[in-house]
């Protein structure tokens, strides 16, 4: 009897051990107010991580950019969302970025000109003067809900398993090279440097250069051993990557603008909650006066630090030098209709109408113009 009392009393003792390790800890009341509960519960909750690769490095207009919209995310999610970024080299080369959103494998990501190759409709914003002289005017253009949720637009990249956000213009393509370019004539048998896209070869070929693919981190060293004679970027890339310190030269043309489409896996897209939308769109449309400054901002830093750090020569083209190389793009605008059909010209076309419609609302004070492009007539749809 003794020892059956004393298993019991074991027990017990066992039991209440168990139990009291399960107690919440106490607060100094003894008891859990409802807000340290709701603290708690809301700590419990996984956070959500959207990917989001990048074509350029940390500290890029890219980076910038992709920096305030994880802040934004996490703001209007009340931080129920995480977005984690990727710079240039973390998830491979470009055509490396561009699979994996393809495959839902990261949820967003930058495309540009490498794009042409997977969204060749992507190549209209390769194309040579077509856009306006402001790159204010040009950013709203782009991303005026008229052109930016186009329904060719749109089309031409969900075809590919993407879901186009945004166009974010990074400022002007600056040619560098080691002599001053001013005309076609001086492009003569150059090599220069296009990422592997069919409009810029073209383009560049009717300039008279002599086009060459090179991946983005072999630039430099390519430059360096002689392998290439030019390249083009725009001024923050030429400082960052130091392509300027094996270059004599840039050039400003004001021939096109660096731009890159903001992306996302499309099946994950159409996967989200109206309000997960909803939220991604705030965001982007919040953007777009914020990434202009930030660009024209680091581009002119950029160049400062460009022209303290080296002797660099800046050559900047007079009107009628412009209008020379822009005869010699024209052409190029039927390659890019022959390329991407119906469809692509049709947005080509839409494009040009609302440069057009820009142009003409500009206000007739001189001071507040920049100068003009010359009226560009649309091509009709191509068979």
């Amino acid at each position: 009897m003794n020892l059956r009392n004393g298993c019991l009393l074991a027990a017990a003792v066992m039991l209440a051990a168990c139990g009291s390790e399960e107690e919440p800890v106490a607060s100094g009341n003894g008891s859990e107010t409802p807000e340290q509960s709701a603290v708690a519960q809301a700590d419990a909750v996984e956070t959500e991580t959207w990917g989001f690769a990048l074509e350029e490095i940390e500290g890029s207009v890219q980076y910038e950019y992709g920096a305030r919209f994880a802040e934004l995310i996490k703001e209007k999610t009340d931080g129920a969302v995480e977005v984690k970024l990727y710079p240039y080299g973390q998830l491979g080369g470009l055509t490396d970025i561009y699979d994996q959103v393809q495959s839902g494998a990261i949820q967003f990501a930058f495309g540009s000109g490498f794009l042409g190759g997977t969204v060749p409709e992507s190549q209209l914003f390769s194309l040579n003067f077509v856009l306006t002289d402001d790159e204010k005017t040009n950013t709203e253009i782009l991303n005026a809900p008229e052109f930016r949720k186009n329904d060719d637009l749109v089309a031409s990249y969900r075809d590919r398993g993407l879901q186009p956000l945004a166009i974010v213009p990074e400022g002007w393509q600056v040619w560098s090279a080691n002599k001053a370019i001013r005309s076609p004539a001086d492009f003569d048998g150059m090599a220069i440097r296009t990422m592997d896209n069919r409009l810029l070869r073209e383009t560049y070929s009717a300039y008279g250069a002599d086009p060459t693919t090179m991946e983005y981190g072999e630039l430099f060293s390519g430059m360096q051993l002689g392998q290439l004679d030019g390249n083009i970027q725009p001024v923050f890339a030429h400082q960052e990557m130091d392509f300027y310190k094996v270059q004599d030269y840039l050039i400003f043309a004001n021939q096109a603008q660096f731009i890159a489409t903001f992306m996302a896996n499309s099946d994950w897209y159409d996967g989200l909650t109206d309000e997960r939308k909803a939220i991604i769109d705030d965001a982007v449309v919040e953007l777009v006066p914020w990434i202009h400054d930030v660009q024209t901002r680091l581009n002119t830093e950029r160049l400062d630090i460009i022209t303290e750090n080296s002797d660099i020569e800046l050559v900047y083209l007079t009107p009628e030098e412009r209008e020379v190389f822009r005869e010699r793009s024209l052409p190029v605008r039927d390659v890019f209709a022959e390329m991407v059909g119906e469809r692509g010209t049709r947005l080509m076309n839409t494009l040009i109408e609302q440069v057009e419609a820009a142009s003409s609302a500009e206000p007739a004070d001189e001071s507040a113009q920049t100068e003009s492009e010359t009226a560009q007539e649309p091509l009709k749809d191509a068979a």
